[in-house]
């Protein structure tokens, strides 16, 4: 505990960079939950991460804009917490836009979301390890673009069995609401590639 509390000290940044990962692993997590069985706590669960992880970057850019020496790149800094809350920005338009367009849920949300869920669990123990072990760091960031990679591919099935065969206009209605869901899904799994792909720039700067 001494430890990490030392190792925060010595560089806030990154420190608050972590927290806000944390916040995406359990945003993403109650998003699995949510898509498996819907529900208004969980719903509010995601909402209510999202204005916490908001929270700690905005304590980040301010804490940017006063510092003359950071760390590492204030670039790379900036690029890799605007990624990670873009994730969960995009978890919580899943939720509301789900609840707001009464979307079902499906095998293809679960499978999507199920890999997020990994993919940010990989940035956030590739966060943790920047740091002290960056070659470990940089083995989290290609899994979790490899897990990017599934994303996009569930997303182009999920795409092909919409547009399948809409029967009548109720159908051709959902098929318009799932494509707005699935486009969310992508578009996180875009920014974790995006993050993945941040920390791997550090590393390479760092060795």
């Amino acid at each position: 505990m001494k430890l990490f509390a030392r190792h925060r000290k010595q560089n806030r940044f990154l420190a608050l960079i972590i927290q806000q990962a944390e916040f995406a692993v359990q945003g993403m997590e109650a998003l699995k939950q949510y898509v498996k069985e819907p529900d208004s706590a969980l719903a509010e669960r995601v909402s209510q991460l999202e204005t916490e992880a908001d929270e700690v970057r905005r304590i980040l850019i301010d804490e940017l804009n006063h510092t003359f020496v950071t760390p590492f790149d204030r670039e790379d800094i900036f690029s890799l917490s605007l990624s990670i809350d873009d994730i969960l920005d995009y978890a919580e338009s899943t939720v509301d836009e789900m609840v707001m367009l009464k979307v079902e849920t499906n095998p293809y949300l679960e499978r999507m979301v199920s890999l997020l869920s990994d993919a940010a669990a990989e940035i956030y123990r590739g966060v943790q390890r920047l740091e002290d072990h960056p070659n470990v760091a940089n083995g989290h960031a290609v899994r979790a673009k490899a897990l990017e990679n599934r994303v996009e591919s569930v997303y182009r099935e999920a795409l092909a069995d919409l547009f399948k065969d809409p029967r009548d206009l109720d159908g051709i209605m959902e098929m318009l609401k799932l494509r707005e869901i699935y486009r969310h899904l992508s578009n996180a799994a875009d920014r974790g590639d995006q993050a993945a792909n941040v920390i791997g720039d550090i590393v390479v700067k760092w060795m």
